[in-house]
């Protein structure tokens, strides 16, 4: 049984990448597997300071707000989902956000195991291909990582239109195979 972490950076609560999450979700707890969705909005995440007391004398982040919780349940993850809405052909500021305060621990982020989800308003396959590479960035500095799968829906920009959409079956159908 695997531990799966999904960070739905939707700043819509049941937005299109959001309701991939939610297929993603069902399919890993069909599957037989425990999970948890973390909607990042609701999370009180700052920006990273720069300020170096976690990644150069290792100590807690001093600020006060809800990074510290997420990152453990990073840690403690066997998989991580990380899905996001394309805004301007990157992902959004609430998954960056996150990534950015993985600063001090992300040393001890080993062995994990990734997915990568994605809407867009644009239809274009390659934008999925911008999100991944972005999301490598993150990646390239842990130890052992493994993308284990993508799912992209293009043409997709108000909430509900990715209703009816092949994308829906394809996240959970990934999620129950994890």
């Amino acid at each position: 049984m695997k531990n799966v972490l999904i960070l739905s950076s939707s700043p819509r609560r049941g937005g299109n990448s959001d309701l991939l999450c939610d297929e993603f979700l069902q399919g890993v707890l069909d599957g037989g597997n425990v999970a948890e969705k973390i909607f990042l909005r609701d999370k009180n995440i700052h920006p990273c300071l720069g300020c170096s007391v976690c990644s150069q004398y290792g100590k807690p982040c001093p600020q006060k707000d809800d990074a510290a919780e997420v990152i453990d349940k990073m840690l403690a993850a066997d998989v991580i989902v990380m899905a996001t809405p394309v805004y301007f052909y990157a992902m959004s500021a609430q998954m960056k956000m996150m990534i950015d305060r993985c600063c001090g621990p992300y040393t001890k982020m080993k062995d994990k195991e990734f997915y990568f989800i994605a809407t867009a308003a644009e239809e274009n396959p390659g934008i999925m291909q911008r999100v991944v590479d972005n999301f490598s960035g993150f990646l390239d500095c842990l130890e052992n990582p493994v993308v284990k799968g993508t799912v992209f829906c293009g043409g997709v920009w108000h909430v509900g239109e990715i209703k009816g959409k092949a994308a829906l079956q394809e996240a959970y159908d990934m999620g129950k195979n994890v």
